[in-house]
């Protein structure tokens, strides 16, 4: 798992503050911050909106990566169950060049990912 950064280099959460904003010895957000990064109401409002819709796309993508993975998983037993064979190589490949030629060289790490959910490590 990668740490989380705050801009300044440092650790999320290890700074002087919760948040990396407030001022040095002040162990909360900077004034009218609400762990935005800004102390502009407007601007701070906004981004309190944005991440309303990022923790629910976050939800989403969890539920869909579970899913997946069962899906996946069914699909090993019931060909193995049928005398195949455990992996289908040409399938993967499939799938990994998909995502390389949508999202680029993050794409293939995010197949992987996938794929290793969904089968297990090799």
């Amino acid at each position: 798992m990668t740490d989380v950064m705050e801009q300044s280099g440092v650790p999320a959460g290890a700074g002087p503050s919760s948040t990396g904003n407030g001022p040095a010895g002040n162990l909360g957000p900077a004034p009218g911050n609400p762990g935005t990064g800004t102390t502009e109401p407007i601007a701070a409002a906004r981004i309190a909106e944005i991440r309303v819709r990022i923790d629910e796309i976050d939800r989403t993508l969890i539920e869909l990566w579970q899913e997946r993975a069962a899906l996946s998983r069914e699909v090993g037993a019931t060909r193995m169950a049928s005398g195949g064979t455990r992996l289908v190589l040409s399938r993967e490949q499939e799938i990994l060049e998909r995502f390389r030629s949508e999202l680029g060289a993050d794409g293939t790490q995010l197949a992987l990912l996938l794929l290793r959910a969904g089968r297990g490590p090799l």
